[in-house]
Formats: C-alpha cells, structure tokens, sequence
C-alpha cells in the first residue's frame, strides 16, 4: 500500500498544512456532506456531532494515516485502521457510502485551502482518501463476511428477554434473536443498537456485550446520559431507559470490536472507571468459567458504590476465583461496601497497587483517566505495548497522546 512517487512527494510537502487545517476541513465536510445526503444522519452519532468529537476522530485519522505513508518511521497505522473498521461494521457502513464521503470531503479541502489545492495536490489527497477508504473497505467486507452478515441488511431483530435495574442510571438488558443463535463473538466486543426515535431520526449507539459467550442471548449494560453544562440528555440512552422492556424488539448490529480476552494464561489487570465496568464484567463472567485460576487483578473507580454497576456478579466472580482480587476507589466514601478489600476515597491511584509482572492491562473509561492510569503503569514498568484500551465514542487517543 504506497502512493505514487509523484503524490507521496506532493503529500509530504503540504502535509503540515492539511494537518493544521484538517479539523476545519471536517468541520465543514460534514455540513456539506448530510445538506446533499441526509440519509447519512440516521448512521452518524448526531451527538458526537454536536460536541464535535467525530470530526476531530476523523481528521486525526486521515492525518496519520497519510503520515504513515510518507514517514518509515512513523508508528504502524494498521491497530487504527482495524479498529475504524470494527466501529464501521457495527453501524452497518457499506463500500459504496466511501465515494459520497470522498467526494465531499476533498471538496471541504478545496473549499478551506482554496488556491492552495492545485490539481496535482487534489490528486495527491484524493489518492491517499482512496488507499484510505479501500484498505477500510476491504476490511469490513471480511468482518462481514465472518459475521455472516450481509450489509444491505445489517440489523437483525432481537428481543428484550429480561431487564436488570443496576443503578439509578444504569441498567442492564438480556437480548435474544427472535431467530436463530447470537453470532459467534469474542469477549470485550460490543453491538451497536439502533432507535429509531420521536422525532423521526433513526440513531444508533454503541454498547458493550458485559456477558460472556453464551450462543442463546447476550447482554449489554447501559447508563442512562444526562446533560451537563447545558447540553441535552442522551436520546437514545433514554429512550432505551423509558421503553426497552421485556417484549421490546430492537435493532441490534453483528457483535464487533477489536480489543477483546486473549486466550494465554498471563496475568490480567483490568482497570476501569463508571460504566466502563462492562467490558470487564464480561470479561470476569467468561474468566470465571474457562480460566478460574488465572491471576487477575481488578481496579475500579466510581462515584460511590451506589453507582458500582455490576457489582455483585463481579464480587461473587472474583470469590470464586482461585487468585482474583479487587480494590474499589470511590468519590463518595461516607458509605461502606461488601468489598474483599475496603474501598479506597477519592481518585484512583495504581501507584501503590499490586501489579504482577508480565501483566496483560485492558482499561476501559473516560480518555483522561486512562491516559493517567497508562502513565502509571508505564512508570511502574508495565511495557507500553501491553496496555489496551477501549473507548466509547470517537477514539480521540491519537489527539491526546500520553
């Protein structure tokens, strides 16, 4: 996968100026692109949006992405590429939406550069849009073919089975297919499900699978979105919360997701923070059947045990595993908690922890902290490349290196 030696030495002359100007770039590509095709908004996140997270994930991404093709030394694009191509999949992307999104993209180039873009700079860009896009293209159509999947058809029709208050803000729902079995999955995956809402747009929303692999039904855990500063509550969260019920039927994607449990028998840290508990719920839950003796150790934080959502499955997963261990740390610590060990107060802090040697790390929560749990364990002599995380929403992680 190599550009043109014409359009790499283009791309690496003007390179610097698309990366100034490449969040401008897709400030306006988006306006642009749903004015012409609002179709595309029953696809996109309206409130990433909104808050302009998917612009600053997408201009990021290109941006590297031409970097790695002009730059030997730049870092190994393929880990991003597969995890665009996994978020894609789960929002039912198909090949032909690449040329509605190149096409309206260079012309936001066009229109934000301006005379800088002469033909042979257009040329240039549109050729790392197209080794972009078909390299993307190429992977979701192999995804979709492993999840049998076809993607004129992505949503399949499951069933509320059971419904679980965890929290005043959380709950989880126990989804079945109305037929067949739930496709094959890995543990730490998530599906996207898809609302359609009051207002007539069609949103969907990612959320992950905190069971493990069960065949008949899957279950995911969610946390109900409420506004801060002034921006609105989550509407498909809460339309979820208000109407999913036993007997509702949802929209659900084929699982995906890039980040999942291995299959060795290194030791495992898991760290995570409010609802990013799920991944690790599932991840426990599957442990706790297949590898009962293997070494975990469990770090969590939260507002207070109140809001500690799937805490009584953890805890009797982590009694019945011969060398499991978990350390809390809550906001509110006036309260008491059954823990094997008393929560912490305040903010987590894994500079004092134990971690063994040779850990495997999984980290799931808000991007700040796991940039500062990723610089602990970096600090305590955990390796870099044996730190793994998840994000919900756009991943702005190469925006926020650490």
């Amino acid at each position: 996968m190599e550009l043109t030696p014409e359009s790499k030495a283009i791309v690496a002359a003007t390179a610097g100026v698309v990366a100034a100007h490449a969040e401008q770039i897709t400030r306006v590509f988006y306006p642009d692109m749903f004015a012409a095709h609002p179709e595309l908004l029953n696809v996109f996140n309206a409130a990433n949006q909104a808050i302009g997270e998917q612009p600053k994930a997408l201009a990021a991404s290109v941006v590297a992405f031409a970097v790695s093709l002009i730059d030997p030394d730049a870092p190994d694009f393929g880990p991003v590429m597969r995890r665009i191509a996994h978020k894609h999949v789960s929002l039912g992307i198909r090949a032909r939406e690449y040329t509605i999104v190149g096409r309206h993209l260079m012309k936001a180039v066009g229109t934000v550069l301006g005379d800088a873009v002469t033909p042979e700079v257009a040329a240039a860009w549109d050729e790392v849009y197209w080794l972009f896009g078909t390299t993307l293209i190429a992977e979701e159509a192999r995804l979709y073919a492993l999840g049998g999947t076809d993607p004129e058809a992505p949503w399949r029709p499951y069933r509320v089975v059971e419904r679980f208050e965890e929290s005043d803000e959380v709950f989880s729902l126990l989804l079945a297919p109305v037929s067949g079995e739930v496709p094959a999955h890995r543990t730490g995956q998530y599906v996207a499900i898809a609302v359609d809402l009051p207002d007539g747009r069609r949103q969907p929303r990612q959320y992950t699978i905190s069971s493990g692999p069960r065949g008949d039904s899957l279950r995911v855990t969610i946390k109900r979105v409420r506004g801060v500063d002034g921006a609105p509550d989550g509407q498909v969260s809460g339309w979820l919360h208000e109407n999913a019920t036993p007997g509702t039927i949802l929209d659900l994607s084929q699982p995906a997701g890039d980040v999942v449990l291995d299959d060795s028998d290194a030791p495992l840290v898991l760290v995570s923070a409010g609802i990013g508990i799920t991944p690790v719920a599932a991840i426990m839950e599957d442990l706790s059947r297949r590898q009962p003796d293997r070494t975990v150790r469990l770090f969590h934080a939260d507002k207070s045990h109140g809001h500690h959502a799937l805490y009584a499955g953890l805890r009797r997963q982590v009694l019945a595993m011969g060398d499991a261990r978990a350390q809390n740390w809550y906001e509110e610590a006036a309260e008491t908690a059954p823990t094997l060990h008393p929560a912490r107060s305040g903010f987590m802090d894994l500079s004092d922890v134990e971690v063994p040697s040779e850990a495997t790390v999984f980290m799931c929560g808000p991007l700040p902290f796991m940039q500062i749990a990723r610089r602990t364990l970096i600090d305590r002599g955990i390796p870099g490349d044996s730190i793994h995380y998840e994000v919900f929403g756009p991943d702005l992680w190469a925006q926020n290196p650490v």
